[in-house]
């Protein structure tokens, strides 16, 4: 399953969308969330980085605590 990550700015703790960032990666239906969220963390650059998770079932939503960055992580869409 094709796993996409998209890391932007946030203005009022909303996406800003001013820049983005786009990752995708391959990914186990059998993976766990915390294992996709660990995996997304270290192809995009923030591993290490304190995060606030919100997850709405098809994209986990990671709020980067001290920064004004958040990141999506969707699950099977395309943005070709």
């Amino acid at each position: 399953m094709k796993t996409y990550i998209e890391v932007t700015d946030t203005f009022g703790g909303e996406a800003n969308y001013s820049w983005v960032k786009r990752y995708d990666f391959e990914t186990e239906e059998k993976d766990s969330n915390l294992k996709i969220i660990r995996h997304a963390l270290k192809v995009s650059g923030y591993t290490g980085c304190r995060t606030k998770k919100q997850d709405y079932g098809d994209t986990i939503r990671l709020d980067f605590i001290g920064m004004c960055s958040v990141m999506f992580i969707t699950f099977g869409e395309s943005y070709d």
